[in-house]
């Protein structure tokens, strides 16, 4: 049986396709940020879905990537190169090929993150190291 959560050894998640790890950080980034939204407001769900889709666009994500890059160790910089190197099946619709491919990497890092359940990690990178958010 599946449990959620469960965690991936490095190695396994570092040899995933890097858009498999975007597919999986893209839900991580939304629901990091639909949490985040609903804790920290009162608003009803029209309006949390507005707020949530400017900040899960890929252009939002490709400066939030820029912003976090310094914080990154090798490791992770690499699984974001992986991720905004990699061949996309799908083109930018809403945002630059550069800030689309960022997102892409930006994703990767964060399904990477989460598959081998390096939470603190996790939450550190999605509060930009600020650790009095969140």
């Amino acid at each position: 049986m599946f449990k959620l959560g469960e965690k991936m050894n490095e190695t396994k998640a570092n040899n995933l396709n890097p858009i498999v790890l975007a597919f999986v950080g893209d839900a991580v980034y939304t629901l990091f940020v639909r949490e985040k939204l609903t804790f920290s407001s009162d608003y009803k769900t029209g309006e949390l879905n507005k707020l949530a889709t400017k900040e899960v666009k890929a252009t939002a994500q490709a400066e939030f990537i820029n912003d976090v890059i310094p914080l990154l160790t090798d490791k992770e910089l690499s699984v974001y190169k992986r991720g905004r190197n990699a061949k996309k099946p799908t083109k930018a619709k809403n945002a630059s090929v550069t800030e689309y491919n960022a997102s892409t990497g930006f994703e990767a890092l964060l399904g990477y993150l989460y598959l081998i359940g390096d939470y603190d990690r996790l939450n550190f990178i999605l509060n930009k190291g600020n650790i009095n958010e969140g």
